[in-house]
Order: C-alpha cells, then sequence, then structure tokens
C-alpha cells in the first residue's frame, strides 16, 4: 500500500489530489467530516461538506461559508483524479466519513462518529477499505455506554424532582449536537425548555433541515421581562453550552441545579471536577467495544488511530494482530483533549467559545 494520505505541519493531506482533510490551518481545499472546531478551519479557499451539514457548516464559517460546497451522502466527486465521497459518521448533524479512492486503493478518514442511533442525523455506516483512519476518543475499555432509553428516563426523572421542588434543571451540552440529541430525549409534559443563545440558532438550523425537536424558548426573550421571568421559568430546563459555567448570566434564574451531559461522566470523580449536582454518561462518540466493532465492520488491512487514547488503542489492535499506527494531531493527548473540551466543546479563546458565551442570539 502507498501512502495515499499523509500527515503535513497543516493535517492529513492529499498530494495526488492536493487536497486536505480536516486540515489544521487555512489550505486551499478542504474536505471537511463535520463542523466542530476541531475539525473545521476557518479561512480556506474552498470546503467540500456533507449536504446535511451545510447548514450548520456555513454558520460556523460566517464570512467563508462563500467558498462551501455541498455533496449528499455516497456520491462521488473527483478531484484531481482522486475519487472523493462522503458517507454518514453519526455524530452529530452532517457528518461524514471521507473515502478516498485512487488507483485501486481505499482510505477511509472517520472523523468523529458514534454507531448508537441518534434521531437528529444520519445513522453511521461502515465504509470497506484499505487502510481506516479512526478516532479514539473514549478508547479505553472502562469506557462502555448505558442504553440511551435508561439516560433519558435519568434525565426527565432529575427534571421533574427539581420541577417539584421548585429549581430550575441547568443541562450543560455543546451547542451544536449534544443539545439537539438531548432535546430529542426529553419529555416536554415536564415544564417549558429554555435554550441558550448558541444553543438556539443550531437548534434552529437542525429543524430548518428537518429534524423534529419539542418546542422551545430562547433563554434570554423569555426572562427578559422581570415580571414574566418567574412564570418563564417555573419547571424549566435550561440547556446551555459548557462555556457558561460560573458566569454571573446564570443568575437570572433564580435557583437551579446543575447536570452535565458528555462521555466523560462515565468516570468517578467527573461530576466533581466539573462542579455540577448531577453527571448523565451520554456520548456523541462510540465507547470501547462499539469502537473496536466499527474497525472490523471496515475491514482494513491497515488502522491508523487518533484523537484520543491513541497508544492504547494502538497497542490493543496489534497484540490482536492487526497494522496499526499513531496518527499524530496537533490536539495533544487524551488528558489535554479533556481539558480542553477536545469531544465537542469550544476550547477557551476560540472562535467556537467566543460565540457560545454571548447571550443573545
Amino acid at each position: 500500500m502507498s501512502r495515499l494520505l499523509t500527515i503535513t505541519d497543516r493535517g492529513l493531506y492529499c498530494e495526488a489530489g492536493d487536497f486536505y482533510i480536516d486540515p489544521w490551518r487555512p489550505v486551499p481545499r478542504a474536505v471537511v467530516t463535520h463542523a466542530h472546531g476541531d475539525h473545521l478551519t476557518w479561512g480556506c479557499e474552498r470546503y467540500l461538506v456533507s449536504s446535511e451539514g451545510e447548514g450548520v457548516t456555513r454558520e460556523r464559517l460566517g464570512q467563508w461559508a462563500q467558498g462551501v460546497e455541498a455533496q449528499p451522502y455516497g456520491q462521488t466527486t473527483t478531484i484531481n483524479g482522486v475519487s472523493v465521497s462522503l458517507h454518514p459518521a453519526g455524530h452529530i448533524l452532517g457528518s461524514a466519513q471521507v473515502r478516498v479512492e485512487h488507483h485501486g486503493e481505499v482510505w477511509v478518514v472517520s472523523g468523529d462518529y458514534k454507531t448508537d442511533p441518534d434521531p437528529t442525523c444520519t445513522a453511521w455506516e461502515p465504509v470497506r477499505c484499505h487502510t481506516f483512519i479512526t478516532e479514539s476518543t473514549f478508547g479505553l475499555p472502562i469506557y462502555r455506554w448505558p442504553s440511551q432509553s435508561q439516560v433519558f428516563a435519568d434525565i426527565n426523572a432529575w427534571w421533574a424532582g427539581n420541577a417539584a421542588a421548585g429549581r430550575v434543571s441547568l443541562l450543560f451540552g455543546y451547542a451544536l449536537g449534544k443539545a439537539q440529541r438531548l432535546l430529542a430525549g426529553l419529555d416536554p409534559s415536564i415544564g417549558p425548555i429554555l435554550l441558550h443563545g448558541a444553543v438556539e440558532r443550531m437548534t434552529t438550523l437542525y429543524r430548518e433541515a428537518g429534524v423534529r425537536l419539542p418546542d422551545t424558548r430562547h433563554a434570554m426573550e423569555a426572562t427578559a421581562d422581570a415580571n414574566a421571568r418567574a412564570l418563564a421559568t417555573r419547571g424549566a430546563l435550561l440547556i446551555a453550552p459548557p462555556s457558561v459555567m460560573g458566569s454571573t448570566w446564570l443568575r437570572r434564574f433564580g435557583e437551579l441545579s446543575a447536570a452535565f451531559a458528555s462521555g466523560w461522566m462515565r468516570v468517578r470523580g467527573a461530576r466533581r471536577r466539573r462542579g455540577v449536582d448531577a453527571g448523565f454518561t451520554l456520548s456523541d462518540h462510540v465507547d470501547w467495544p462499539q469502537l473496536l466493532a466499527a474497525i472490523d465492520a471496515t475491514g482494513a488491512e491497515q488502522v491508523w488511530v487518533t484523537h484520543g487514547f491513541t497508544d492504547q488503542v494502538v497497542r490493543w489492535l496489534r497484540e490482536q494482530g492487526k497494522g496499526a499506527q499513531v496518527l499524530p494531531t496537533r490536539w495533544g493527548d487524551s488528558e489535554a483533549d479533556e481539558r480542553t473540551d477536545i469531544v465537542g466543546e469550544p476550547r477557551a479563546g476560540s472562535a467556537d467559545a467566543q460565540a457560545e458565551t454571548e447571550q443573545s442570539a
């Protein structure tokens, strides 16, 4: 096998096609797996994204959105003689695996992905290839997800308990992807659902893409009138990005009970470190058994492992007789990933973080 894709100081590069996949810095041509900030770089001249993800990508890119080109899942385009197609990754709305074929050699770049069903995005599908590049965000045996039905039952019970006690339920989840997945699993009969401005913007785009979600209200609009505030927040659940933790913005909602939804909640002590009352294990990434099953489903002869517990996953794969190696990433090791919220939450000082700390849409 030749090196159809190579790592450079700008990220993963296809020399034959002269394009990058999820580049780290601005490049002339980028193929993008999804619109999270650690995969979508501002300032590129051209972007190829899935049609499903076009709306959220344009929103995130702002002034650079004019360079966006979208194509449906499964459709093949040719870039300088290299065949490129996008396939569902099941991570968030529009997330894609990138299939690259040249002279009979096939590579697949997974981006971030999950195999659990999710009504807010197209389900992941295995793509056969010679070389598979996989994330490993939760690539340790300790990470095994509970059933989604139980997680959402626990979230709704927590919300109902707070409502009965006269508290507002504050649920932290990333504005793009996690927040909408949480919305899809809530029981709206418990009380009103309020959204932080950043969550509201992305939720509107999900609705425009045809995703059915319960009715919500913009948190700022619902609480703008002090006289109406008590009525608007009575028994309410507020979804906000983690970037507002500890901010004065939260004071307007009175007594709060805070919870965090993340795969990191699977580890004892994570809730305490986040400073929340409750933690719910809900991830938009594969857990350990799902990761291994996904790799097997590709039939790949070689596996490159990136974004997470890379050394541990490579060691396990090699012990099973598979060809595997670490693919370096600019984001550092798994511990740094947790500190910088690489699983989908904005890095401090980034454009994502700035957008999510805005108090109005």
